[in-house]
């Protein structure tokens, strides 16, 4: 493809996207959906503070 119609179709479908972007209004999540995020959080946080198991530390 010719990079000036490549140029001229990426401008086109910019402008498009922003339209649509003016317009979206983000929906507020309910308080499950929320809740369950934050437990998702906390238990990645809980996985990477977690000690090594104790095999892992007799085999070294």
């Amino acid at each position: 493809m010719h990079s000036d119609v490549h140029l001229l179709l990426h401008t086109c479908r910019a402008a498009e996207l922003h339209r649509d972007a003016a317009g979206f209004t983000p929906v507020r999540p309910g308080l499950r959906h929320r809740m369950g995020w934050t437990m998702i959080e906390l238990g990645l946080r809980l996985a990477r503070s977690a000690p090594p198991p104790a095999c892992a530390a007799r085999a070294a």
